[in-house]
């Protein structure tokens, strides 16, 4: 393993306000696929016909346009942990994960996961609320279709765009994917908001199982990869914190922030 490994903890005592980041572009259109139980996790993946429609990503730190082509989705056994990513050392319940590749390098994602900047990841962290977001939703509406290891479902007409929390802030980093293979070819983007689910549709997600019907095994929980080390990455953010510090909007980053940051003179 080399030293751009994903996840890491986005710590807001050490992000890097570049003024340059500008915001991310997603495209409007929905998109259509199948959702797995892979055993391992549950992954929605994109039609890639010719036909197909198509959404893709571009700007924010991107230099290139990329196609989405995944969805993952990572949870926990408890409200305790389930993300992959972390602020200031606090996981999530959840996180949703997509995934794009360099549409104008490479011809899909199996090629471009091994190649330099071949994917893109933006990482949404899901917290614990009284409604789940409209679209997340929608990603997990055929739960009850995929209970089990290689069941399949159709999902029709999912918006990536709306699927992002409401906002344009994030932290970037140069990191890799969490599944095996751990290719250090991923630009993430952690978004400063998080979505939100029900205890009810986090109880549905614990009751898929990691096996085949006639062997179930354990339930498919905790599938997610430890915080990896840092090794000096650069964490940039397109939030000017002293800017916005009078600024009371319920973001993730300035709230935590300013936990990390007590007693430091300017930021009380």
């Amino acid at each position: 393993m080399g030293h751009r490994q994903s996840p890491v903890d986005i710590d807001p005592s050490i992000l890097l306000f570049d003024p340059h980041l500008r915001p991310v572009h997603v495209d409007k259109k929905t998109i259509n696929g199948i959702i797995t139980n892979t055993g391992h996790g549950i992954l929605f993946k994109a039609n890639t016909s010719s036909k197909a429609s198509t959404v893709h990503i571009s700007s924010g730190p991107l230099a290139y346009d990329y196609r989405v082509d995944e969805v993952h989705l990572h949870f926990g056994s408890s409200e305790e942990f389930g993300s992959e990513h972390s602020v200031a050392g606090q996981t999530f319940p959840a996180e949703v994960q997509i995934l794009g590749f360099n549409s104008d390098l490479y011809r899909n994602i199996s090629e471009a996961e091994t190649k330099s900047h071949g994917i893109v990841g933006i990482a949404i962290l899901i917290q614990v609320g009284d409604e789940i977001s409209s679209e997340l939703r929608l990603l997990t509406s055929q739960l009850s279709r995929v209970l089990n290891k290689g069941q399949k479902a159709v999902l029709k007409s999912l918006s990536v765009r709306e699927l992002l929390p409401d906002t344009h802030f994030y932290t970037t980093y140069e990191g890799s994917l969490t599944m095996p293979g751990c290719h250090e070819t991923v630009t993430w983007l952690v978004m400063n908001k998080p979505l939100y689910i029900t205890i009810q549709q986090l109880y549905a997600l614990r009751q898929l199982m990691q096996g085949e019907p006639d062997n179930p095994k354990a339930p498919l929980v905790n599938n997610f990869r430890p915080v990896q080390a840092r090794h000096n990455r650069l964490l940039r953010t397109n939030i000017d914190f002293n800017r916005h510090k009078d600024f009371h909007c319920p973001t993730m980053y300035r709230n935590m922030f300013y936990r990390a940051n007590v007693g430091t003179p300017g930021l009380q």
